[in-house]
């Protein structure tokens, strides 16, 4: 199982960036797909889930309204959608699945906010 991170980077606050999560090893589309993030010296937090059906859940109070979750399962990738970004969406992202006992985590991409 891999999961590869991409598109992270330095923006201005109230920006937009869409990251992506490359998956393989898996049978992607029966899974559901997690993006979490972890900010220095903070714990790592769920930002939200996406199901194997596309519906999607969990997510974290202060993102709902700014970020989407969405799923491409001929491409094996899933992706998060960050609008309107603020200094404290700060943080490394995480792609996470979970099959049965296993648990896997992707490299993370930084993302910065700063003016």
């Amino acid at each position: 199982v891999q999961l590869v991170e991409s598109g992270g980077g330095l923006v201005q606050p109230g920006g937009s960036l869409r990251l992506s999560c490359a998956a393989s090893g898996f049978t992607f589309s029966r899974y559901a797909m997690n993006w979490y993030r972890q900010a220095p010296g903070k714990e790592r937090e769920l930002v939200g889930t996406i199901t194997s059906a596309g519906g999607c859940e969990n997510y974290l109070d202060s993102v709902k309204g700014r970020f989407t979750i969405s799923r491409d399962n001929a491409k094996n990738t899933v992706y998060l959608q960050m609008n309107s970004l603020k200094p404290e969406d700060t943080a490394m992202y995480y792609c996470y699945v979970q099959m049965w006992i296993y648990k896997y985590w992707g490299q993370g991409t930084q993302v910065t906010v700063s003016s």
